[in-house]
């Protein structure tokens, strides 16, 4: 035994006596001892195949930070309240953007989301395509287990550029910088460097631990752990590899925007809708009647006695259902109305106003309410009406997590921002919340709305009675797009009929099934018929979008993938009679506006007969359409400064109006 001894230690120095072997022996011992390592540290042990190259694990050269995250079950949470969901998350990118706090209130994003390998950004963007709105396809469905009759998609159709643009004209707001600067107050800020390098990975515990050092720093409060899991507005923006797996396969079930829908509502339907609520309330009686309930009672006694009203030097009559009836209830919004704005909520969800691009609508009523010295009181106990001043598309560009096909955390959001108020203030539990009200046009505001404030009055661009949209209650809020936040009423106005020679015009995306449909019916099939898909980019294209509108007879306004148009305001806007092609669409300020005086609303199943529909419309008619155009433009123009009936007062005078038919006394 020890000659075998000897002999295995002389063959071991042997191997060391020639200064090559001695290296080939070091480099095999290094190389083993690394694997072995490898096997305890990589998940699931396998160390050989996260060497490969084209394996999913591999970490290639990122120009950003990223951290991948690996799935658990324990969610890590930031203080905002927003939640990271792990267990949604699975092997994601997430990449960190420009988040910048100003003021201790104040939140600027830039949001950019990490797709795929190699980190492709994926934006949220639209484009405006001569004049015109062509809406992106990069929203997809979101399926939500409890969300059958929600909406499966929105129309994404801000541009991220654009939005960058508003957010820097705004006061709170600084440019973003080269690195993530979180800025606590003036002289008194700190900096997170991007301190993970290319392919680090943490656990979610260490990101929690990193995300709860960032929510001390600001002061944050905390949320309940009870709470569904939110996205992080610091944390965006990650690849859902399951969804896209999805998306993949030819079978896939097709999303409720996709399809026509499984019942629709006549307006002659909704009419009676409308009368049924009047008579019979859905709003519940307060738990203790207050002096402002009592005032809103009697002020629905006046308007029921509104005095005969005939040749209005306002109003042009045949635009309203009752235009005495809307005189005394806008007389009297104007001499009793008071509102209370809740100072609660940081921004940029709430109390930033956006005042350019497709959901402008929500932005201009925020701005223009909370500079109102005519309406607006600091005692809540002299209100009739509660504002809760959120912006809906803030909430999605924000919280929204890139491509997850969920929006959980929005609504959880809403959610506990609702609970906040009705904890710390005495006001929505003794209505249920129905005398608040919110303004929102994004097309997501039904489902994140939705439950926890049933009962308050929603005003909505996305008005779709198969959503949740409650006739009588809630009001449609138009859709505005404003290309000029310092000019509103650039371009406005049109050419006089007998200028007017072209038929019909439509031009835009080809996305929702509507769409499709009419382009396959009508583009490039009649001259009179100017039905186009989406034009080049470019000034000169733009223009000639607005030629084409204010040299239309009619403007077709189909819908996209949700019920809503905002060419419905521009054809009123260029005073082209709008047609409406939208089931189940309730249009703007429904509740005391005649549509037919101006427009027309056809039913989907009518698209083939487009133009027989049309010409069947004799001249007087389409003059009678048109002056009713023209007329009713004053109602659907943002002001700077507000001006009587214009779509400030409208919208305002509107929530009024349906609170005061819904007020129940004991």
């Amino acid at each position: 035994m020890l000659i075998l001894v000897m002999e295995f230690v002389n063959g071991f120095r042997n191997i060391f006596r020639s200064e090559y072997k001695r290296w080939v022996f070091l480099v095999a011992f290094v190389a083993i001892t690394h694997l072995l390592f490898q096997s305890f540290l990589l998940p699931y042990g396998n160390a050989l195949r996260s060497l490969l190259p084209g394996h999913e694990d591999s970490v290639e050269g990122y120009e950003n930070a990223i951290i991948r995250v690996k799935s658990t079950a324990k969610p890590a949470v930031v203080r905002n309240p927003l939640t990271i969901n792990a267990s949604a998350m699975g092997t994601r990118d997430v990449m960190f953007s420009n988040v910048v706090l100003k003021g201790g209130d104040s939140l600027n994003l830039n949001v950019r989301g990490g797709v795929g390998n190699g980190g492709h950004i994926m934006e949220d963007r639209w484009e405006i395509e001569n004049g015109f709105v062509s809406e992106g396809t990069d929203r997809v469905g979101v399926d939500n287990d409890d969300d059958d009759d929600e909406s499966e998609n929105g129309e994404d159709l801000n541009e991220i550029a654009v939005l960058e643009d508003v957010i820097r004209d705004q006061d709170d707001y600084v440019n973003s910088t080269s690195r993530t600067e979180l800025t606590t107050g003036a002289g008194n800020g700190f900096e997170i460097e991007q301190v993970v390098k290319h392919g680090q990975e943490v656990s979610t515990g260490k990101l929690e631990d990193k995300m709860s050092e960032v929510a001390k720093e600001l002061g944050i409060v905390s949320t309940s752990s009870r709470s569904p899991a939110l996205a992080s507005p610091i944390v965006s923006s990650m690849a859902n590899q399951t969804s896209k797996s999805v998306i993949g396969k030819p079978g896939k079930k097709k999303m409720r925007c996709e399809m026509p829908p499984k019942s629709v509502s006549s307006v002659d339907e909704m009419e009676r809708i409308l009368l049924r609520h009047r008579r019979s309330s859905r709003a519940a009686r307060p738990r203790r009647s207050s002096v402002r309930d009592q005032e809103i009672f009697v002020a629905r006694l006046q308007i029921g006695n509104a005095p005969i009203i005939v040749n209005d030097q306002d109003l042009y009559d045949p635009l309203f259902r009752n235009v005495s009836s809307f005189k005394r209830s806008y007389e009297l919004m104007e001499r009793t109305l008071r509102v209370f704005i809740y100072k609660d909520g940081k921004k940029p969800i709430f109390h930033l106003p956006i005042l350019k691009g497709l959901y402008a609508s929500e932005g201009w009523f925020m701005k223009l309410m909370q500079g109102n010295k005519r309406f607006v009181v600091k005692d809540p106990r002299r209100a009739h009406l509660f504002y809760m001043p959120f912006s809906s598309r803030m909430l999605e560009y924000t919280l929204y997590v890139r491509n997850s096909h969920n929006r959980t955390n929005l609504r959880q959001f809403m959610k506990d921002y609702t609970e906040t108020i009705a904890a710390k203030y005495p006001y929505f539990n003794r209505t249920g919340g129905a005398d608040h009200f919110l303004v929102a046009c994004h097309d997501w505001a039904p489902y994140e709305t939705r439950h926890h404030m049933e009962h308050c009055i929603k005003e909505l661009c996305n008005a779709d009675v198969t959503a949740g949209f409650k006739i009588g209650r809630d009001v449609s809020l138009p859709e505005t797009y404003v290309r000029s936040a310092r000019n509103p009423l650039r371009d406005l106005g049109g050419k006089p009929p007998s200028q007017r020679h072209i038929l019909a015009f439509y031009a835009g995306s080809n996305h929702g099934y509507l769409r499709p449909i009419l382009l396959k019916h009508w583009e490039d099939k009649d001259p009179d018929m100017k039905i186009l898909g989406p034009m080049p980019p470019g000034v000169a294209s733009k223009m000639t979008y607005i030629q084409y509108m204010k040299s239309s007879k009619y403007c077709i306004c189909p819908k996209g993938y949700e019920v809503n148009s905002p060419r419905v305001v521009e054809s009123i806007f260029y005073e082209c009679v709008p047609i409406i092609i939208s089931d189940n669409f309730v249009p703007p300020f429904f509740e005391v506006l005649d549509w037919g005086a101006f427009s027309l609303i056809l039913a989907e199943k009518d698209i083939p007969n487009l133009k027989d529909i049309l010409m069947s419309i004799g001249q007087e008619r389409y003059l009678a359409l048109q002056l009713g155009v023209r007329k009713v433009q004053r109602h659907f123009l943002w002001h700077a400064k507000p001006e009587r009936y214009d779509l400030f007062h409208m919208t305002l005078h509107s929530i009024w109006y349906n609170r005061v038919h819904q007020i129940k006394l004991r």
